[in-house]
């Protein structure tokens, strides 16, 4: 740590913003480590606005959070340790750490390199490293560790300097990761650190390989059902550039997923596809819509993330979406988007003034927004429960649509 750093204390600590819940002073953060009650630590150097690095502590809860930042603000490193009170120990329960490209890159950047280490009280190691980012495939392994990478002690309050800043990955991690991008299964070493089943090679969890051009074309089969002909639903314009995709009916206050596009109007179109049900009369059913941004043919699928979404969490065969407990989900400006979802629950209502707003379709409804200068398009889903997001990208990486898969369990995989 550099000679000139010092520590401020505070009642707690938001990693996001780098702002406390309360400054506190030294005696009063010591009398709550003593009594395990929440403070965090903050480490500074004189002359820089953005903090070192940060901790949260409940020792009670047996609990602490730490996180390293770069000049720019953005977190460099993520630690989670756990106490073993029997002990006095804290077990490196997860770490994170990032690397940008650039100083305009952005902290959640998916093009950003990075890597995270899980570990186990009973000795396992999951390591998973994106050297391209998100979009690129991840070099994984899972692995036995000798336990003392596991453990570390833990500090008293006046020796928080014994603990490392994290933001650099453990030197038996960094020598595994060479072996592996190296094509080694085992450390060059006499006595390997680690010991495992070797290192393989993911697909990205955020690309996937829906293919929705399938389900828009009419006359295609797909699981022994026929597509039929795309209808339109209208048009959303979307004049601030930022695509928005929630459930109309969420209370969050800002929406779920966000997408930027070329401010413009975009039109809204609804596939479906004939049912036939064991000689019963045949049914047709919506499985998806788009929002089109342009013709231009789709190279690549990709999930479209929201707040905090981070594919290194993500279970194999899951997906991030937007969550719906009314069945509906809905294209709109994001900027516009509170005032779009007030206007729809109003003209809603049973004879409200502003009905004429609002026009049925294929797929739902679509909302005129007249004077915001924003239009909403909502559509129906199979159900409840949260639904990804596509984006269908050009060649040169440029958006060309946004599409939703909402109900029929169809296989558009390629």
């Amino acid at each position: 740590m550099p000679d000139t750093m010092y520590v401020t204390f505070e009642e707690s600590w938001d990693a996001k913003s780098r702002t406390g819940g309360g400054a506190l002073s030294e005696e009063v953060a010591r009398v709550r480590d003593a009594a395990g009650l929440p403070y965090a630590v903050v480490y500074r150097v004189p002359g820089r606005e953005v903090p070192l690095a940060a901790r949260m502590v409940v020792w009670r809860a047996g609990v602490l959070d730490s996180w390293a930042y770069d000049e720019y603000g953005r977190r460099t490193a993520e630690a989670e340790l756990q106490m073993r009170t029997d002990e006095g120990q804290l077990l490196i329960r997860r770490l994170l750490v990032r690397r940008y490209p650039e100083g305009q890159t952005g902290e959640f950047d998916v093009h950003c390199p990075r890597t995270v280490v899980e570990l186990s009280a009973g000795g396992t190691a999951r390591i998973s490293h994106q050297p391209q980012g998100m979009r690129g495939a991840s070099l994984e392994a899972q692995l036995t560790v000798a336990d003392e990478h596991l453990w570390t002690p833990r500090p008293g309050f006046d020796d928080w300097s014994a603990l490392p800043v994290a933001d650099a990955l453990p030197h038996w991690v960094a020598a595994e990761l060479v072996a592996a991008e190296l094509g080694a299964a085992e450390p060059a070493a006499a006595e390997p650190a680690v010991a495992g089943s070797g290192w393989r090679l993911e697909p990205s969890r955020l690309l996937g390989s829906p293919d929705f051009d399938r389900v828009f074309r009419p006359g295609t089969h797909i699981g022994g059902v026929r597509v039929r002909e795309a209808v339109p639903c209208g048009s959303v314009r979307v004049p601030s550039g930022v695509l928005a995709v929630d459930c109309p009916q969420s209370g969050d206050e800002e929406p779920r997923i966000t997408v930027a596009v070329p401010p413009g109007t975009y039109p809204v179109e609804a596939a479906s596809v004939e049912v036939a049900d064991r000689g019963q009369p045949s049914y047709e059913e919506l499985v998806a819509v788009r929002l089109q941004v342009s013709d231009v043919p789709v190279a690549a699928w990709e999930m479209a993330l929201g707040p905090g979404d981070d594919t290194l969490r993500l279970r194999a065969g899951a997906a991030f979406g937007f969550g719906t407990d009314a069945a509906t989900g809905a294209f709109g400006d994001a900027d516009a988007w509170q005032d779009l979802r007030g206007l729809l629950d109003r003209a809603s209502r049973p004879g409200s003034s502003e009905a004429d707003k609002i026009a049925s379709t294929e797929a739902g409804a679509h909302l005129d927004g007249g004077g915001l200068g924003a239009d909403m398009a909502v559509f129906y889903t199979g159900g409840d429960g949260v639904y990804p997001v596509w984006v269908g990208r050009s060649a040169s990486g440029e958006v060309v649509c946004v599409a939703v898969h909402t109900g029929l369990d169809l296989d558009l995989d390629d």
